[in-house]
């Protein structure tokens, strides 16, 4: 018979979101950063404006619009603000973590549902997204949600949650289709009865988890591929392309077809699935604790998840892995937050079964965590995964705001997303429009052929693009730097002195925090005046339009 648990979950969730708000209190008012500044923001602001599932104030990516409405409903009923945008994504990342504590609870026990949510919660890719405005973390609470139905045979509740993940990202079909696998595999006589007589002991319903799905079942995982469908069916109609913008396309599909490169893709993918900011504490400490023997509870030995529950677990994270490292321009972590959590349940319940200081080790694993929250490590990363966004974010708005009040009406050089954040004054940057020139990036190719342009901008702000270690392990191999920028998309950003040499101007604001930095760059002065007093006399007869 399965175990109840004395926690209701309005309580659970009540508490986890009172948790996570408090921990994001900080970050709540923080400008929009990166992807939320160049789609998530413009796509729900353009449904919240004009009721347009399709944006047309960015370039549509094809995102189904379930994260997005949420975030446009929100806005309606209190406001649009940073504040209430990463509230509504924090009311996401605690039914998300309710998701893990359900599921966790269903195959374990409490105790390991609630060690398992605490380590997700303080997960530093987890805890950064929990408030940014993206859609990958609510796609995975509905994948855990739809898990925890699975396993108690729900039929109609498993297609309600993979449907609505489906429709939170279109990535998540991979999880039922990974199932309908599953099943399949079932179906063939995959687990031998040695394996189902050993695990029948547990106190997890065993017999359900050996018996394959009814037709009704594998119905109820194969209906979550119909909404998906109907909505790229729309977007087809809408705009002539099924799976976005054809450069979108290119980047995430067509350029990644290439055997090499997913091999490179796949060894990241299972760095960022089992080692990535200290994910490697967790993984390593289950490893040694596999060494140990089951511990005895009044002569009972601690039950373990049962096998069929841990091979499903496993199929779901090879799953993601391969499918991430075969599509993806941008090998980010946050696309593996569907199967991190799962990694974790199984972590810690394996600590449990083995060893008896299993507590010491989960708070030594959460305090882990909470160091990479601030620690950046010695290899390159997203500054979405840990608090390097905000750093990001308070160095943009201190240039972008120098930017503003000494240069009101110059035209700048500089690379998305500063580009976006410039011209969009409701990102939260500025108080009104900017003019900009964009180049790709700030690489000595963009530099240079930005010279031969020079009549086109007054002032530059160049940033870094991308966090670079100060010591790298990898990019001492320079075969690897190599590899990264004809995969990956690599190219190293010139320092500012330097692009300021090669652009003939001078800094005249910089500012660096943890190893990003920021720089504006005076370009000739006499423009610059030219256009200060064109600002003042604008300024005098009424001012530029705003937003």
């Amino acid at each position: 018979m399965r175990m109840r648990t004395s926690l209701h979950p309005a309580l659970v969730f009540a508490v986890i979101f009172v948790g996570i708000f408090l921990l994001h209190t900080p970050l709540l008012s923080l400008p929009y950063f990166w992807d939320e500044a160049g789609y998530y923001v413009p796509a729900a602001r353009d449904l919240w404006l004009t009721g347009s599932l399709i944006p047309h104030t960015t370039v549509s990516n094809a995102h189904p619009p379930l994260v997005l409405g949420w975030v446009a409903l929100w806005w309606k009923c209190f406001g649009y603000a940073p504040l209430v945008t990463r509230s509504a994504m924090i009311v996401v990342a605690a039914f998300s973590l309710l998701g893990v504590f359900r599921l966790a609870e269903r195959v374990a026990n409490t105790k390991v549902a609630i060690a398992s949510t605490l380590c997700t919660a303080l997960y530093p890719v987890f805890f950064a997204q929990s408030s940014l405005a993206q859609v990958d973390l609510a796609a995975a609470g509905l994948i855990f949600w739809g898990l925890r139905a699975y396993f108690d045979k729900r039929w109609r509740s498993v297609a309600t949650w993979f449907s609505l993940a489906a429709l939170a990202k279109e990535t998540a079909i991979v999880a039922p289709l990974a199932l309908v696998g599953w099943e399949l595999l079932l179906r063939l006589g995959f687990l031998s009865e040695r394996i189902r007589r050993r695990s029948t002991v547990s106190e997890f319903d065993a017999a359900a988890t050996f018996e394959p799905a009814s037709t009704q079942g594998l119905a109820s995982l194969l209906i979550a591929a119909i909404p998906l469908a109907i909505w790229y069916g729309y977007h087809y109609a809408r705009t002539g392309y099924v799976f976005g913008n054809p450069e979108f396309f290119r980047y995430n599909v067509a350029a990644t077809l290439n055997p090499l490169r997913f091999v490179l893709a796949l060894a990241l993918r299972l760095w960022q699935g089992f080692g990535y900011l200290h994910l490697w504490v967790l993984t390593g400490a289950m490893a040694l604790a596999m060494l140990e023997p089951p511990l005895k509870d009044s002569e009972t030995e601690r039950r373990r998840i049962v096998i069929p529950v841990q091979i499903v677990f496993f199929i779901l994270i090879a799953a993601y892995v391969v499918f991430m490292a075969l599509i993806g321009g941008a090998v980010l972590a946050r696309y593996l937050l569907p199967v991190v959590p799962l990694l974790i349940i199984l972590a810690v319940s394996t600590l449990r079964r083995r060893m008896r200081s299993w507590l010491v080790m989960v708070a030594f694993v959460a305090a882990m965590f909470v160091l990479a929250w601030f620690w950046n490590p010695p290899y390159g990363f997203s500054p979405e995964d840990n608090l390097a966004y905000r750093d990001y974010v308070l160095l943009h708005e201190d240039a972008e705001r120098f930017l503003e009040a000494r240069y009101p009406m110059a035209r700048v050089l500089t690379a998305w997303p500063a580009s976006d954040e410039l011209t969009r004054p409701w990102l939260g940057y500025t108080t009104r429009p900017m003019q900009v020139f964009r180049i790709e990036d700030f690489s000595l190719e963009q530099i240079l052929s930005a010279t031969d342009l020079r009549d086109h901008f007054d002032v530059a702000f160049v940033f870094s693009t991308k966090y670079e270690p100060p010591h790298p392990l990898l990019d001492r191999w320079t075969k690897w730097t190599e590899l990264k920028h004809r995969f990956f998309g690599y190219e190293r950003d010139l320092p500012a002195a330097a692009a300021a040499q090669i652009l003939g101007g001078r800094i005249v604001f910089a500012e660096e925090r943890k190893g990003q930095r920021v720089a504006v760059i005076e370009m000739k002065q006499e423009q610059i005046l030219d256009a200060k007093k064109m600002g003042d006399s604008t300024a005098a007869s009424g001012g530029t339009n705003g937003f």
